[in-house]
């Protein structure tokens, strides 16, 4: 499977601003058809907790431009918005559309950020989900989610291969993204996805480091800082041939 992950320098508050952002760097980078494009949290705003910007009804202009996208370049794309669920609270979610507009999968993020004032307006999301693509079963998760490893596990045990961290996680913890990132790798042998945003906002800076590790931990696609997208191509064979050789995974399943 291919995958592009767009590092984005989210513009705060803007939605317009960062569709325009996001087309720009997908025209550059052309993704191959079938791929898997995959945009940060909360990329459309930044990591704003004003819901009267980012709260959006469901199939408004967030889920509108993933279908476009999906649709541009044919190939599904998973991304982070959020969602009005009433006047007080909306709701974290990584969504993920087909290339014909299809929901591929709707995952609310289950542990919000409470340090930064997030569970005060967001809602707290029940349970993981996967969705397959290109013969990989794929789990979505949202940025402060990385830091509970039972949620790894619970996308583990619902067959998950590769797991996809989208992220607004700030420069002054990013050894503990890229270390947490590696731990789930090794601990459920799957790929790990981690896209995070680059740039400033009003309260956090960030430092890109977008990257993709193997099963075995190690890093083998690495954005570093700024703007871009990041492409690299993942192999379900190093997945499963991983988990025959060395049963780990097995001997989890058991104690289902």
């Amino acid at each position: 499977m291919h995958l592009y992950a767009v590092q984005l320098d989210s513009v705060w508050e803007d939605k317009a601003a960062n569709f325009t952002k996001v087309r720009a760097l997908l025209a550059e980078a052309a993704p191959l058809p079938g791929s898997l494009i995959v945009l940060p949290e909360m990329f459309a705003t930044g990591f704003s907790c004003n819901l009267a910007i980012t709260a959006e009804l469901m199939a408004a202009e967030t889920e509108n431009f993933f279908r476009e996208v999906a649709s541009r370049w044919q190939c599904a794309v998973l991304g982070g918005l959020v969602v009005s669920v009433s006047d007080e609270l909306g709701s974290n979610q990584a969504l993920a559309i087909a290339p014909d507009g299809r929901e591929l999968v709707r995952y609310c993020k289950i542990r919000p950020f409470s340090l930064g004032g997030e569970s005060n307006v967001h809602q707290a999301g029940t349970e993981t989900a996967i969705f397959p693509w290109q013969d990989l079963q794929v789990a979505p998760l949202v940025c402060y989610d990385l830091r509970f490893p039972e949620l790894g596990r619970a996308a583990l045990a619902q067959g998950a291969e590769v797991l996809v961290y989208i992220a607004a996680w700030p420069a002054r913890r990013i050894q503990h993204w890229l270390t947490l990132l590696q731990a789930r790798a090794i601990e459920n042998q799957a790929y790990v996805v981690g896209v995070n945003r680059c740039g400033q906002e009003p309260n956090y800076t960030y430092c890109g480091r977008s990257v993709v590790v193997d099963p075995h931990g190690v890093i083998i696609a690495d954005a570093s800082d700024g703007e871009k997208v990041l492409h690299c191509q993942i192999h379900p064979a190093i997945v499963r041939n991983w988990r025959q050789d060395f049963p780990a995974v097995q001997d989890f399943q058991k104690g289902l």
